[in-house]
């Protein structure tokens, strides 16, 4: 076996230039990873739809806000509960006939459509589906679940909220009601959403 015999010369005097140089650039190392640091984290916020406190009949929701098209496709899907006070709102700029549908959801949601002043369109209780089945295709899947579980607003919606299932009935919420959201408040963050500022909490 071969052996190798390192010798460490120190020199008779400190490389004071090649010191400095070190120090230099252990410092520009560190200026760098707090600025990729700094937009990792910016990044993480972006995502962010943020909360809205909303009640409803003298009862509080703590709901999340989905503003971006990304965040009001993915919805409440993948949970495997829904908070008692908890739920989501989905905000969008005009008032539409609107469909939900329950892919990728794994419990049963109550849903609430309603328009641009508050008043409340239709109500659902959605039922989870069958999860995709050993074959079926993401495609094939997304088409049976919007066929058996499409809840049409049944009228013109702007806002759409889902809460814990049996929670409308709960509440005694029904088409005609009257509900306060501080429609400035959610308009101010769906255009924040818009263009990528984030929203106000």
């Amino acid at each position: 076996m071969a052996h190798r015999t390192v010798v460490n010369r120190t020199p008779a005097f400190p490389d004071w230039a090649g010191m400095a140089v070190m120090k230099a650039m252990r410092s520009a190392a560190m200026c760098l990873l707090a600025v990729v640091g700094l937009i990792a984290l910016a990044g993480c916020d972006s995502q962010t739809t943020g909360t809205y406190a909303l009640e409803i009949n003298g009862t509080w929701f703590t709901l999340e806000v989905a503003a971006t098209p990304a965040a009001r496709e993915k919805g409440l899907s993948g949970r495997e509960s829904i908070a008692e006070d908890g739920g989501m709102i989905f905000v969008f700029d005009t008032d539409e006939q609107r469909s939900f549908w329950m892919i990728d959801c794994l419990v049963d949601i109550d849903i609430m459509y309603v328009d641009h002043s508050g008043y409340v369109v239709s109500t659902y209780t959605m039922e989870a589906q069958a999860p995709m089945q050993h074959g079926e295709s993401r495609e094939a899947y997304k088409d049976r679940i919007r066929r058996s579980s499409s809840h049409p607003s049944k009228g013109k919606a702007r806002y759409v909220i889902e809460l814990q299932a049996g929670m409308v009935e709960k509440l005694g919420i029904k088409r005609g009601d009257k509900i306060d959201l501080d429609t400035k408040s959610l308009k101010t963050m769906l255009d924040n959403a818009d263009s990528g500022e984030g929203p106000n909490n």
